[in-house]
């Protein structure tokens, strides 16, 4: 039983890497469905996806050939309703020489790629800000910003727009020869022109609002509580719990199969991997999580039966690795960007303890809800055998991950030593369960320890006691669990 519940490695003389030189082919391999290969391209798809989301091109390219589509349209209508536009009807809105609608054509277009310029240059100065002001890793969190890239976009949409039109503007050579001036897309370049204002004025009230802290902190929890929504409880196939096994599972050999490429597990095709373990009627174990760096050579995957190198190389394909990590599969790369705000915030050079606070108030939140999920059992089973042995993070993860660095560096902060029992209080409240109880008084004495050796102010030391009778109350702990501060500092220097 040890052999299969523990998502340690194996040695060397205990297992064998699949796809390596001298591997036998195992004549267990099933035929690959078309659902298998469909599952086998999402995780290609997701990282492509996620990599066109996050670039500042794509939506502007897209609202280029849209405006490319408009101007020819448009041209295309003024050809065929010419006699009509021509009517005395529309000549107060619609009358236009050939070198007046060149004239306001070339203006606009000009305006447009000044602005265009502009507005990337403001993208630039906001990004290189952010990255210094908060932390390097929520840049593509401004990078994927949807308003800014519409906003892009549009300006450079309205440039190709007036140039296409412009293209078919001819004066007429001779008296007979009236030449052809469209109209309709003339006058709709106006109404371009006028639309493009507004988009100026929505872009920099957008900008300065995107660089605020809080409107950072925000959209980060957002991300990473949609994730967590979506990890917790979701789960890959049955959960199974020990005792309730159909098929318990033996001591088994395992064959790990190695990472072919260097980053970040990005993403696990869970139900690829569910029905690949069926089809192939193995037991898989999954040796590393999403978020964990991996480079050639790092297993990444576990069987317990060896397999040929078609069935590993259709294995690996469940697999997305990237250069940098991502919150669908990996919650704690949330908590992470969060906590590196807050290390920023505390540093000597910042010295910013209000954003500080804000962060250990978003930090509480996301607890919270992990506090009330269900983290699943390891094994996965379908139609009641075990198929997938798949490791889970757990709560004191995610707790240590969220207050451990803060409290470090918080030495002496005494705001943000209470804002840490805060949130400990908080969590205790939306948890009942005794194991999360209990690692929230581990911390909270980690807290009232590190008040003990860096606080020396009796007042002081009586505002972080009041904290800590509350933490006790609410995790209805004893004295000796969760202790008081003596009244006078201890005279000990925190180094």
């Amino acid at each position: 039983m040890e052999a299969v519940a523990s998502p340690q490695r194996q040695s060397p003389d205990s297992a064998e890497v699949i796809g390596s030189p001298g591997t036998k082919a195992s004549s267990r391999n099933a035929g690959v469905t078309l659902a298998g290969c469909w599952l086998m391209l999402l995780p290609m798809f997701r990282k492509v996806w996620i990599e066109v989301r996050s670039s500042l091109w794509f939506v502007p390219a897209l609202l280029v050939l849209a405006a490319i589509v408009l101007a020819l349209t448009l041209v295309e209508l003024d050809i065929v309703f010419a006699k009509e536009l021509a009517a005395e009807t529309w000549k107060p809105l619609l009358s236009a020489g050939a070198e007046g609608a060149r004239g306001m054509l070339t203006a606009i277009a000009g305006s447009m790629i000044t602005v265009a310029g502009v507005a990337f240059s403001i993208t630039i100065v906001t990004l290189s800000l952010a990255s210094t002001q908060y932390t390097p890793r929520i840049l593509r969190n401004f990078m994927r910003d949807r308003a800014n890239q519409f906003v892009l976009g549009v300006f450079v949409a309205i440039f190709t727009y007036c140039l296409i039109v412009l293209r078919t503007i001819r004066a007429g050579a001779e008296k007979d020869d009236a030449g052809f001036v469209p109209l309709l897309a003339v006058a709709f370049a106006l109404v371009l022109a006028l639309v493009s204002i507004g988009f100026l004025i929505f872009f920099i009230h957008h900008v300065a609002t995107s660089i605020q802290a809080s409107s950072i902190l925000r959209a980060i929890t957002e991300e990473t509580r949609s994730a967590i929504e979506a990890l917790f409880p979701e789960e890959l196939g049955e959960d199974q719990e020990d005792a309730a096994l159909a098929e318990l599972p033996q001591p088994r050999k395992w064959h790990p199969m190695a990472a072919e490429a260097t980053g970040y597990l990005q993403h696990v095709s869970a139900d690829g991997l569910l029905r690949f373990a069926e089809e192939q009627d193995a037991v898989l174990r999954l040796e590393q999580h999403p978020g964990e760096f991996v480079s050639p050579g790092t297993p990444l995957v576990s069987a317990d039966c060896a397999l040929d190198d078609e069935s590993s190389e259709a294995l690996w394909k469940f697999f997305s690795i990237g250069d940098f990590r991502t919150v669908e599969q990996d919650a704690g790369f949330g908590i992470r960007q969060i906590v590196d705000i807050a290390m920023k915030a505390l540093s000597p050079g910042v010295n910013d303890t209000s954003t500080a606070s804000s962060c250990l108030d978003y930090l509480g939140a996301l607890l919270c809800q992990l506090a009330g999920r269900h983290l699943a059992s390891p094994f996965r089973a379908k139609e009641g055998k075990l198929r997938v042995i798949a490791p889970t993070p757990v709560f004191e993860h995610f707790l240590a991950k969220s207050l451990n660095e803060i409290r470090h560096s918080a030495a002496g902060n005494v705001t943000i030593l209470k804002d840490l029992l805060r949130v400990i209080r908080r969590v205790g409240t939306a948890s009942g369960r005794s194991a999360q109880l209990e690692e929230l008084a581990t911390h909270a004495r980690l807290v009232a320890e590190m008040a003990d050796h860096t606080i020396p102010a009796t007042y002081d030391r009586q505002q972080i006691n009041a904290e800590l009778d509350a933490v006790r109350e609410t995790l209805r702990m004893t004295t000796a669990e969760v202790p008081r501060l003596t009244p006078e500092s201890v005279g000990v220097a925190w180094r």
